[in-house]
This record gives structure tokens, sequence and C-alpha cells, in this order.
């Protein structure tokens, strides 16, 4: 799955560059009367998308009739294509990212930076003793969470390995999300490791983030944010080339989190983000920076505001 991420993102990036209309955006327009037959049926005023294919579909639609859509970007670069769509309005996540976007052709004034919309959860005050006695952990050691995205990809053993071999007293929780074969090699090797906890899929995964000192996680444009919304020091780990790569450096440049290509840096840097205070607070307070918390509430806001602009008409 990786290699076909990578080879995707990055046969997109090129064939970006030739200015031809995209084969996926083809595709994406055979949709369109189905979409439109449900958004009339429906009565829907305005739609609201996070996915490329969709907003594509939705461009085609808007060709012919008079709908109204949004976009909204879950990854810290413009992914190839968006140019392709023409929302009345762009979400993105950062006002810093306006020249990325501009650069592809989508203008100035569409662009909406309110930041990329997550559970509510996450935005809500937490206490992390109350959140650990909830998961039965222990209130006076430290954990770090590993998150290995929802499929749980990833070259985990080797990394969990490292880690439990070279930094002692730690717990480690490792989310295994639908991978059972993962969750059932981790199971084997470590059952005799009180410090290694193999985590299967649940929906508790936001109550695990409050409750550790530290996450290591995937550059997904979404985990990322909500993982900074909830606050949170973290590490990016072996980001894939394309988007997860840009999503790791915008980051990174910021200070919110830190960068890690490979397994040894991993390590490394895990056991000083768990020794340095100072740093795991100036990570919080930068992510309290360049993060809307509220990006939901404020698209909604948009949205109701939008609509009822319309409704005046």
């Amino acid at each position: 799955m990786e290699k076909f991420l990578k080879v995707y993102i990055t046969c997109g990036e090129l064939y970006q560059k030739t200015k031809l209309k995209s084969p996926v955006y083809s595709l994406n327009w055979l949709n369109k009367n189905k979409l439109y037959e449900y958004i009339e049926s429906n009565w829907y005023d305005y739609v609201v998308t996070t996915h490329l294919f969709a907003a594509q579909a939705l461009t085609a639609i808007k060709k012919e009739h008079n709908i109204h859509f949004i976009a909204v970007a879950t990854d810290y670069v413009s992914i190839p294509f968006w140019e392709e769509t023409n929302p009345d309005y762009f979400i993105i996540p950062n006002k810093d990212l306006k020249k990325d976007f501009m650069a592809k052709g989508i203008k100035e004034e569409k662009l909406l930076p309110l930041g990329i919309p997550v559970q509510r959860e996450c935005s809500e005050d937490y206490n992390k003793n109350d959140v650990r006695k909830e998961l039965g952990l222990k209130l006076d050691e430290k954990y770090v969470l590993v998150l290995t995205g929802s499929m749980g990809f990833g070259n985990m053993t080797d990394l969990v390995k490292d880690l439990a071999k070279e930094i002692k007293d730690c717990n480690f929780i490792i989310s295994c999300g639908k991978n059972e074969k993962l969750l059932e090699e981790l199971r084997s090797k470590y059952k005799d490791n009180k410090n290694v906890q193999e985590l299967p899929f649940t929906r508790k995964l936001n109550l695990y983030i409050k409750a550790a000192d530290v996450v290591l996680t995937k550059p997904g444009g979404l985990t990322t944010t909500e993982i900074a919304t909830i606050g949170k020091p973290f590490i990016h780990t072996m980001p894939i080339p394309g988007c997860e790569n840009y999503n790791a450096n915008f980051f990174q440049s910021r200070k919110m989190s830190i960068k890690c290509d490979i397994i040894e840096e991993v390590v490394k840097n895990t056991k000083k983000l768990l020794n340095d205070e100072k740093l795991q607070k100036e990570m919080v307070e930068n992510q309290r920076k360049y993060i809307n918390r509220n990006a939901s509430y404020d698209i909604a806001d948009l949205v109701i505001r939008k609509m009822g602009d319309k409704a005046d008409v």
C-alpha cells in the first residue's frame, strides 16, 4: 500500500506539470449526473467536500447547474489536481499556504485559511490524569503512543523493537488500527514485556492521545491536526514522499513537531522529547499559534452565513 501511495502521489505531481486535464477528472465527470440528482432530490443548498474526487464531480455539475460547494483541503500543501476544481470557496489549513495554492492557479479571493476540521472532542479541555484513570493507565509513569494509521501501515515491528530496547523507563502503546496481523505479531513478541501494550482498533484513540506524554505518528494531514488541536508533543515518523513530506515539513519548520526519516532518528528524538519539558512546552505553544482549534465551528459558521446570503437573494 505504501508503495502504491508513493507511485500515485509522484505520478500526480509529474502529470500536473504537463498542464493537461487529469484522467481522474474525466472519471469523476462520469459521476456528475447521479450526484446532481442526489443533491436536487434532497434539496441541498450547499455541499462541503474534503475529497478531490467529489470536488471534481461537483465542478462538472457547476458548469451546467447553479449549485454551491466548498472544498476543504486536509493536507498542508495543494495536492495535484485541486486546481481543476471550482468551488465557491476553498478552505485551507493556514494562511501561510496561500502562495502554494495561488501558484497552482487558485484565485486568492476563494482561499479562506480557516484550518482543518476535526472532531469536537479534540478541542475540548481535559485533565490528563482523569483520562488515564478512564483508560486504566498508570498516573505516575511515562507513555508514548505510536500511531500507525487506521490500517496499521509502516515498519512498526522494527520501530517498536528499537524503542523498547533503548528507552526502558517508559510505556509504549502501539495503535494497530485494523491490521490484525500486526496486532498478533506484536502480542506474541511482547507478551512478557509489560512496557509494550498493543492496541487494536478503537474509537477512543483521541483519549489515548490525551493520555500520552509523546505521540509518534505518520504525517497524515487529519491525524496530525487532531494531535496538534489536542496539544501534544509529537514526532512525525518516516514520511512517504508527497503529501506526507509536505505535512511534516510544515510542522517541523514551525517547531510544532519533529520530523524523522529513519528509525534511529525516531528513537533518539523520542528519548530527547520525553526528557525535555521545555521543548514539549514550546511545541504545544506553537501548535496553539498555527493551528485553529475552532476550524469546524468556523467552517460551519461560514456555510450558515452563505446559506443566509443565498436565501436573501
